[in-house]
């Protein structure tokens, strides 16, 4: 971890609490993979630690170091990648919504100790204004830990009404023109559409949500990415899409330490066939956690190394550069691949072993792969990124 940040004794106090909950995500991680949702008793446990708050503003939240809010992610995701995953959603959606509403609004609603909110930020749903609100319509794909959720935010293409109602929040749209804005749903007013039949990351529950023609209060809709962020700490300044991405890091790696840590356990207690030394003299074994323990580690750092400079850049009210946004996504998504290899390193010197659905090795394998296929960590973000380095536009809408 770079020198230039220290760990509060408040921080390091959320971590410890996500290390401890480690033995309950390990026991709830059969049954979420059967019913395809976290079991209750592990949401409601990272609820009461407060672990799903820790990028939410002060005081409904703690409003961390992104380093902790890795760290945290990466301490659930070792013990399971699906509930590491919802809680990085989690915690994602509670951070951008809380920053979002007004104090007041975000106050009651966060003054609920057990409060989960899924979500998903992109623009499915279509909302029309109404008189003291809007009606909402909409199906959204991958919204994780919806079952277990008392509000879905979901974000909304807003088309103007007969009536003429005329936007009065003084906020901007996005540059296209279109005009987008969230709306949270409560549990009662939506559905879950059962899609999420899935190999990896199967207890994340991953659901569509639909809404039909609901209503939604003025004050509980935002505007998240045009200009609609309340919140005023370095968090909030920072670039919204590398909020997204790191914390995608942390689900990654985590998945893969837990790869790391149990070859390392099968390599010292297994003896190949037609062999008389446990697996850990083979030198292909040897050579394969080597390399792995390199791509894990070194793009992991690459990461906060990144993260850390546009914090402080933030921080100092410094303005970002598309350069240094560039960077950090490619070092998101570089780790995001290099978890994967990893995870395939090891797999793969394992043997046949790996290949049982006993194995914790072969849900590591399965669940990694999900991660990179999130599209603020996937491959695109290469070419974009290396189109900025050569100062020429990104191509990309997100970047």
């Amino acid at each position: 971890m770079p020198d230039r940040y220290t760990v509060s004794q408040a921080e390091e106090a959320l971590v410890e609490r996500a290390l401890a909950l480690q033995p309950l995500a390990r026991e709830c991680a059969d049954e979420a993979e059967r019913e395809r949702r976290l079991p209750k008793r592990l949401i409601e446990s990272l609820a009461a630690e407060r672990l799903l708050r820790v990028a939410a503003p002060q005081p409904i939240g703690d409003e961390t170091h992104p380093f902790t809010q890795i760290r945290v992610i990466e301490a659930i995701s070792q013990a399971d990648g699906a509930a590491g995953w919802n809680l990085m959603i989690g915690i994602e959606i509670m951070g951008f919504l809380g920053g979002a509403l007004a104090p007041d609004v975000a106050e009651r609603l966060y003054s609920d100790p057990g409060l989960v909110i899924s979500g998903a930020l992109n623009p499915l749903g279509r909302a029309v204004p109404v008189e003291g609100g809007f009606r909402v319509t909409g199906q959204w794909p991958f919204a994780s830990g919806c079952q277990n959720s008392q509000y879905f935010w979901g974000q909304c293409i807003v088309k103007a009404a007969a009536s003429g109602k005329r936007r009065s929040d003084g906020l901007r749209d996005a540059p296209s023109g279109v005009v987008l804005r969230e709306a949270l749903i409560p549990a009662r007013d939506f559905e879950i559409v059962d899609t999420w039949q899935v190999a990896g990351l199967r207890g994340s529950g991953s659901h569509d949500v639909r809404a039909t023609d609901v209503f939604v209060p003025d004050d509980h809709m935002t505007s998240t990415m045009t200009g609609g962020v309340r919140a005023s700490g370095t968090l909030f300044r920072l670039p919204p899409f590398s909020r997204l991405a790191y914390n995608k890091v942390g689900v990654a790696t985590g998945i893969a330490r837990a790869a790391l840590d149990h070859f390392i356990a099968l390599a010292s207690a297994k003896t190949p066939r037609a062999s008389r030394q446990p697996l850990a003299e083979r030198a292909s074994a040897q050579l394969a956690l080597a390399e792995a323990e390199t791509l894990l580690r070194s793009a992991r750092a690459w990461v906060f190394e990144m993260v850390g400079e546009i914090w402080d850049a933030t921080e100092a009210g410094q303005k970002i550069t598309l350069e240094q946004r560039a960077l950090v996504q490619l070092a998101c998504s570089n780790a995001a691949s290099a978890a994967v290899r990893a995870v395939e390193l090891v797999h793969a010197a394992a043997g046949s072993t790996a290949n049982f659905v006993s194995s914790p090795l072969e849900r590591c394998f399965r669940d990694v792969q999900v991660v990179r296929q999130h599209i603020m960590v996937s491959g695109q973000w290469a070419e974009a990124g290396g189109r900025v380095l050569l100062g020429l536009n990104s191509g990309s809408p997100l970047l």
